[in-house]
């Protein structure tokens, strides 16, 4: 599979960055043959705007995710002290537990904001798509810490649940109000950015977790002032660990499938590959990979067969026409980045490596 290091710039058979005017029609089927139409006045592509617009799209998506991110670990690390302070006086493994998510978000958050910072970085011959895959980084980063502090924090309730532990009720209240207070503001800052990217997404679930684990500290003292009985508290904290794993699984399982270069979730390859064959005078599209480099950024390639006569008769720009057309507007997932090899049947028997 091809590496993700692989220019964005304009290369021989690609048109990247391609952007079309005709959204709702992708691909024409209209025809008497019912295969696409290679015309150039169908195609109706715009080559310079695309990849224009996709770069200050980035840039600015990436200077508002920063602004929100700064706002979200001011208050993050606030509550972390107040939280940490606080279950050292009152007893609470609930609370403690809610700082340790804390302490998770809070390292999250640092990672996030700088992740996203050096994905704005412009790119340079040796990193030919900047720092844009450190994005991805960043949250699998904050996945794995998600769950080495559930499983701590799980561990230590499951102990306590068994041996018993004294915790003070109105400190554990207080705070948990407090830091339920701040987590909504940090989420209601976080929501709009939520889709930007894998990073934000990263982000905004650590924090969407500890508001939950806020709201089980809240209950936990309720309980314990009502009733008197402490176990609230450790079953508060296995809530609030089984909130963290399996969310902590999920980011895993998505940062990992980017990393290992997977095609992206959305996609059938088998129906790109259809779509493709269907575009006039194609014969065959063999080696097609498609694999994520950063959130909204997917990188397609592809050898393409076409007619013997299309190489003669200049049909072969018109054919690359269509083919971007496609794969820029026709699936889910918008792909701007595709480099097609458009070749002769007689070209496969000269290709020795396998894909």
């Amino acid at each position: 599979m091809p590496g993700p290091e692989q220019s964005p710039g304009p290369t021989t058979g690609t048109a990247p960055g391609a952007r079309f005017h005709h959204q709702d029609a992708p691909c024409r089927s209209d025809l008497p043959s019912g295969r696409h139409s290679s015309r150039p006045e169908d195609a109706g592509h715009d080559t310079s705007h695309g990849s224009h617009h996709a770069a200050n799209h980035h840039d600015h998506a990436a200077g508002a995710s920063r602004g929100r991110l700064a706002i979200a670990l001011g208050l993050t690390t606030t509550v972390l002290v107040a939280e940490i302070v606080t279950a050292h006086l009152t007893g609470s493994l609930a609370l403690l537990a809610d700082a340790g998510h804390m302490l998770t978000d809070t390292a999250g958050l640092v990672m996030a904001l700088v992740a996203a910072h050096l994905s704005t970085r412009p790119r340079t011959e040796r990193s030919t798509w900047g720092l844009r895959r450190a994005e991805v980084l960043g949250a699998g980063l904050q996945a794995g810490m998600l769950a080495v502090v559930g499983v701590l924090v799980g561990v230590r309730a499951l102990g306590a649940l068994l041996g018993g532990a004294q915790v003070e009720a109105p400190g554990m209240l207080v705070m948990g109000v407090v830091g339920l207070a701040a987590n909504l503001v940090s989420l209601c800052v976080l929501a709009r950015g939520r889709e930007d990217s894998l990073n934000m997404r990263a982000a905004f679930l650590e924090v969407a977790n500890d508001t939950l684990g806020s709201l089980g500290v809240i209950v936990a003292a309720l309980v314990v002032a009502t009733t008197g009985w402490t176990g609230a508290d450790a079953v508060a904290s296995l809530v609030i660990v089984a909130l963290i794993v399996p969310r902590a699984a999920a980011l895993l399982r998505a940062t990992g499938s980017v990393l290992m270069e997977q095609a992206p979730s959305e996609l059938d390859l088998a129906e790109v590959r259809g779509h493709l064959r269907s575009v006039e005078h194609v014969e065959e599209v063999h080696d097609l990979h498609v694999w994520t480099v950063a959130s909204g950024l997917a990188v397609l390639t592809a050898h393409v067969v076409v007619r013997d006569q299309c190489l003669r008769d200049g049909h072969a720009e018109q054919i690359l026409h269509s083919l971007q057309e496609c794969v820029t507007s026709h699936f889910p997932v918008r792909i701007e980045h595709a480099t097609f090899q458009v070749e002769p049947a007689r070209h496969r028997d000269h290709e020795h490596l396998g894909h």
